[in-house]
């Protein structure tokens, strides 16, 4: 697997508490948009987040952006 699999065409709008989160950069998570280890055999590795106060935030899901994990509006482009 060398492309991403476009997991949805929107992002995740989550309110996160403080402390570190695990991103899926590959797609195939079931438990968009945050990593289950479905990368395993690829290579795709998680992109951690840590969050140091509540906050919400919009994550990638379509896995195009250019500012990981954070929606940059790719999914507008596809």
């Amino acid at each position: 697997m060398t492309k991403a699999i476009v997991a949805a065409k929107e992002p995740a709008i989550t309110e996160l508490e403080p402390g570190t989160y695990y991103w899926c950069a590959c797609g195939k998570s079931a438990n968009q948009p945050f990593c289950d280890g479905s990368h395993k055999g690829t290579s795709f590795e998680p992109v951690a987040l840590a969050m140091t106060e509540k906050k919400t935030v919009a994550l990638c899901q379509c896995k195009q952006t250019k500012t990981p994990p954070f929606c940059d509006g790719s999914h507008t482009e596809l």
